[in-house]
């Protein structure tokens, strides 16, 4: 099982990276009752202050001088406007952190003994889904090992291969081969250590039927078999590479992990030994079962592109529908010029391709890392007692711990206090799909499922791609049929953030691209819910807006605060009191993730070179709304070596930088001290960005790139040949008549294509002499098909004489 043919060398580790690798706790930690009184004491102070803002600074402005100038009276209101906006996302991010609070106080964990009493029934099988592109073989084989350890009672692992077929670049095939063998080589090592567990269930089912109950043999053989266990475990992971801080998670939270569970369960078999007890007949067949769910996943690799008759729309969402589109299904391949196409068969037909159905889907990003319990945890959480309109159930993902990069490390501490806030977002009804994982009910996706005819073939669209987020929107499709979606309240999953200034980049400007266009649904969802009797809480709306929108309002907002200088007298401490709160608890929330309080300021220095990155996203909406284009899918490289940044988002920051300086210079000298303390935080901070997060050299590597690339021609490789299939009985070619008469003008055209497609001109050429010349064409193979006709007869006569 050794990695070493898929591992890549690692990223060299910045000063003032991370090096603690160790993950935060499963469960949270309780809140004080001193720390949630605090947070509501936060959400009155910021209310508070903006309305002693607007009573006493913008209403007396107008009272005591009136509107003054037109000037005046425009700034007043689009400053009031930038302020409330900005306000209102600060008190949302309070509010959703007061209900994480309280649902970290609530939670109580399931004992491990009532999760295996309540699936020693029979349950729905589930399907994982790990949707790839482009990604490196170590990644994607880590994902695809944390999905097959799941201990769950059926469960089956598919790789949904997005890659090109038939790549003609040597390293890209070579890479893609190494993916396609993955879910083979983990299928195989499985094996040994599910037969184990198997044989081991047989034995101890055999001696119990033999002697009526539990003998001290069969505690020794289970303790044995789980120490068994423990050490393959242990042997697979002490083969690992650590080459960054993922493997160093996946070798000791993912194996090292279960591994530690299952010698604790040997341990405590060995001491009730020792006491001369034994767990009952039933508690052990739990036990014995355990361990085969754990080595019993099955996998298999599923490649789209592979099929004619599947959707090629190069994004993750149909990616994942055209393999859930075919569950339940049976297929006969059959060979067309386009490919091969998976023709739906009925019952009493034979079928050469299978697709299993499953109750429950579980969609897992390619760089994302579950812990051994997330499967069973959850499922266990869907079906118990007025969960059953809970359609999908997740864990937000948490970030990899001991970043080598900078960036990366502060990248994962907004992914942390992400993570909180999406705890909260539950608590008011208010639970987005965050796409890196969720389990799913196949049910809810059947009722949200929407069907088209494409090229003569069914498409069928359960996860929505008419954006890029498209998680986001198929949450307010499931609320418009009655559905609910829950945030899991453990930290059971993981996932990669990026690692440099480029692969940021792609994230979060297809992060900010889309919200605006799914708000017009969230709209008729809450007219919908609301003549069902069933209205949406103004709590859900608020969050639910805000998350949506708050990307955009946010930029525009502090663009007008960075670019306009606006009057002094708008200007007061009151707006700084209500901003204050906010700051203090995200201060309080990255000290709870593990992370520093002064990283509030890296923060915001981090916010600020992105700010171009969000805009462009926004603009991309508002493109898409006036367009009604898809915007096409950018996937966030996954890869060690450095992403190059786009010449704009480079160029972008040193641009704030110095019209910040120069707002300061210019403040300072009209002695505007309001204005100018603010340009110079904002100049500060966003240096301090830029030389932390992007860096001097990689800048001007990016710059060289960026004026330099439009002057070399890149040479694509030629398109790899792809095999024929042989041509079916009753279309071969006729042998009597002369291939010079058969002859056609256009020797370039594929017969098997013509009678597939029919006619390859295009009908909507409406050039006179392309026109003239098909028809010339036309005419001369009509002659010539005349002849051959004639000629075919003749012989025929002849033949018949003879």
């Amino acid at each position: 099982m050794s990695t070493k043919s898929l591992a890549s060398p690692a990223r060299k580790r910045q000063l003032g990276a991370e090096r603690n690798t160790e993950p935060l706790s499963t469960v949270h930690a309780i809140p004080s009752d001193a720390k949630i009184t605090w947070g509501r004491l936060a959400i009155v102070i910021t209310v508070a202050a903006w309305v002693t803002y607007v009573v006493y600074t913008v209403v007396r402005q107008f009272l005591n001088n009136g509107t003054e100038s037109f000037r005046f009276t425009t700034e007043a209101i689009s400053y009031l406007v930038v302020v409330t906006f900005l306000t209102f996302s600060a008190l949302m991010y309070l509010v959703a952190r007061q209900g994480a609070l309280q649902r970290f106080r609530d939670h109580v964990r399931v004992p491990r003994a009532e999760l295996d009493k309540h699936f020693s029934a029979a349950h729905q099988d589930m399907t994982v889904l790990v949707p790839s592109y482009s990604e490196e073989p170590s990644v994607v084989r880590k994902t695809l090992w944390s999905a097959a350890l799941q201990e769950y009672p059926s469960l089956r692992v598919v790789l949904l291969l997005d890659d090109p077929p038939f790549p003609s670049d040597p390293a890209v095939a070579a890479r893609l081969e190494i993916s396609r063998h993955i879910a083979d080589d983990i299928a195989a090592a499985l094996r040994a250590p599910r037969d184990r567990a198997v044989d081991a269930l047989l034995s101890f089912e055999g001696e119990w039927l033999l002697h009526g109950g539990v003998q001290a043999s069969d505690v020794r053989r289970l303790a044995h078999a789980y120490t068994e266990a423990a050490s393959w475990l242990l042997a697979f992971a002490d083969d690992e590479e650590r080459t960054d801080h993922v493997d160093t998670f996946f070798v000791e939270q993912v194996l090292g992990a279960l591994a530690y569970d299952l010698s604790v369960t040997a341990d405590a078999l060995d001491v009730a030994l020792l006491a001369g007890e034994s767990p009952t007949a039933e508690r052990m067949l739990e036990l014995h079962r355990r361990l085969i769910w754990i080595f019993s996943a099955e996998l298999e690799t599923f490649e789209r592109k592979k099929f004619a008759s599947l959707s090629h729309e190069a994004n993750k969402a149909m990616n994942l529908n055209s393999y859930i589109g075919l569950m339940g299904g049976r297929f006969r391949r059959e060979q067309s010029p386009d490919g091969i196409i998976l023709r739906p068969v009925e019952a009493y037909e034979a079928a050469d391709y299978e697709v299993p159905d499953a109750g429950y889907l579980l969609t897992l990003d390619a760089d994302s890392l579950l812990l051994r319990e997330y499967c069973l945890r959850l499922v266990y959480f869907l079906e118990q007692p007025n969960n059953e309109r809970v359609a999908v159930t997740q864990t937000p993902y948490s970030s990899f711990r001991g970043a080598p990069t900078r960036i990366e490390r502060l990248a994962g501490a907004t992914t942390d206090l992400q993570h909180i806030q999406h705890q909260g977002m539950t608590h008011y009804g208010a639970t987005f799909w965050v796409g890196a994982n969720a389990v799913i009910r196949k049910p809810a996706l059947e009722d949200i499922v929407e069907t088209e005819m494409v090229g003569g073939f069914e498409v069928r669209r359960y996860v929505q791609d008419r954006t890029v987020i498209e998680d986001t929107e198929s949450s307010v499709d499931l609320g418009l049929h009655g559905w609910t979606l829950v945030n899991y309240p453990e930290r059971l999953s993981y996932s990669a953030t990026p690692p440099d200034f480029g692969s940021l980049i792609v994230q979060r400007r297809r992060w900010a691209n889309g919200g605006l266009l799914i708000l017009p649904k969230f709209w008729r969802q809450i007219r919908a819910r609301k003549r069902a009797g069933h209205p949406v809480g103004i709590g859900e709306i608020l969050l639910r807006v805000n998350y949506m929108a708050s990307i955009t309002w946010a930029s525009f907002g502090l663009v007008f605060l960075l670019a306009y200088p606006y009057d002094s007298r708008l200007l007061s401490p009151v707006v700084l009191i209500a901003a204050l709160p906010y700051f203090i608890a995200m201060g309080s929330d990255l000290r709870y993730s593990g992370y520093k309080f002064t990283d509030i300021f890296r923060i915001y220095g981090f916010n600020l070179i992105l700010l171009p990155v969000n805009l462009a996203g926004v603009f991309k909406s508002l493109e898409q709304a006036v367009s009604s284009k898809k915007i096409p899918f950018a996937r966030t490289p996954k890869v060690r070596n450095r992403t190059a940044a786009p010449l704009l988002y480079v160029v972008a920051p040193y641009a704030i930088v110095v019209f910040s300086a120069f707002t300061f210079w210019r403040d300072f000298g009209a002695q505007n001290w309001g204005n100018a303390a603010f340009a110079a935080l904002n100049a500060s901070l966003a240096s301090w960005a830029i030389l932390a997060n992007i860096g001097i050299g990689p800048s001007l590597v990016d710059v060289w790139l960026g004026l330099t690339k439009w002057l070399y021609v890149e040479r694509k490789p030629a398109v790899a040949a792809t095999s024929v299939a042989p041509v079916a009985a009753g279309l071969v070619a006729t042998q009597t008549a002369d291939p010079a008469e058969l002859a056609v003008e256009d020797e370039s055209v594929d017969w098997r294509s013509v009678l597939y497609h029919g006619n390859p001109a295009d009908p909507e050429t409406t050039d006179a002499s392309a026109t003239r010349r098909r028809a010339s064409g036309t005419r001369g193979r009509v002659r010539r098909s005349a002849r051959s006709t004639r000629r075919r007869e003749s012989v025929g006569a002849e033949r018949s004489a003879a």
